[in-house]
């Protein structure tokens, strides 16, 4: 014995094809406004960025001093004076620069005063073996710093938060600072001086450089939107009128 399904009447096929439209022009919808706030926070990071560049750089010594306030120093141009400590470099991968994978190198520089995370720059992965690290030169002694004060290096997903070791998806200064013994302040530094004879690439990307895709995406996303309350319209209350004149 088979039970039949009932069949919605014409009211609740109604209904229901109005909450699934509601439902779908309002995902829709909702997800355009993502993509816009996106392009908005990028566009206004990048002012900020170009805001704290035009501020008079500061040294190790500044930076030492704000320790846990170092935030207040974000995007300013800084010049430090320390050394590598190479033992503790990291390979972050899965970054790209320049449309190509590889890994974003990043070592401790420690000076008298304090000690922080420098994001070096980009070095590629190997297309034939893939945990295979790129040759890396740390020079020795005491070391030239340029570049710009950041946020740590952004996360990737990853389905191993504790993740450790030499090459990783993420580093966090707080946590790392624990593994390795060594205070480390709440930013890091990313590199930009080009004199650095370390092989690394360091085409760094403004924040802003791809917000023409969010727009674009924002706009594909409301035009979806609008498809959906358009057929709505059409099919459920303009072509039965249609019909209904029409007999």
């Amino acid at each position: 014995m088979t039970l039949a399904m009932p069949t919605p009447t014409a009211p609740a096929r109604r209904v229901l094809v109005l909450v699934a439209a509601l439902a779908a022009a309002g995902i829709t919808a909702r997800l355009g406004v993502w993509q816009w706030d996106r392009a908005v926070q990028k566009v206004a990071l990048q002012a900020t960025q170009l805001g704290g560049a035009d501020l008079p750089a500061v040294g190790a010594q500044e930076v030492a001093m704000a320790a846990q306030s170092a935030s207040d120093l974000l995007y300013r141009r800084v010049h430090l004076r320390g050394h590598w400590l190479p033992e503790r470099t990291v390979y972050l991968e899965n970054r790209q620069m320049n449309g190509r994978p590889g890994f974003f190198v990043v070592t401790p520089l420690q000076w008298s005063g304090g000690a922080l995370l420098v994001q070096r720059g980009w070095a590629p992965r190997d297309n034939d073996e893939r945990t295979r690290l790129p040759t890396l030169v740390t020079p020795t002694g005491e070391v030239h710093v340029s570049g710009r004060i950041v946020p740590p290096p952004s996360r990737l997903y990853e389905f191993n938060a504790a993740a450790s070791g030499v090459v990783r998806q993420n580093l966090d200064p707080a946590s790392y600072s624990r593994e390795i013994g060594l205070a480390l302040l709440p930013v890091s530094v990313l590199q930009d001086d080009a004199s650095a004879a370390d092989a690394l690439l360091r085409h760094w990307p403004a924040p802003a450089v791809d917000v023409h895709k969010h727009y674009a995406y924002a706009a594909q996303w409301w035009a979806m939107s609008a498809l959906i309350a358009g057929l709505y319209v059409w099919y459920q209350l303009i072509r039965p009128r249609l019909d209904r004149h029409a007999r």
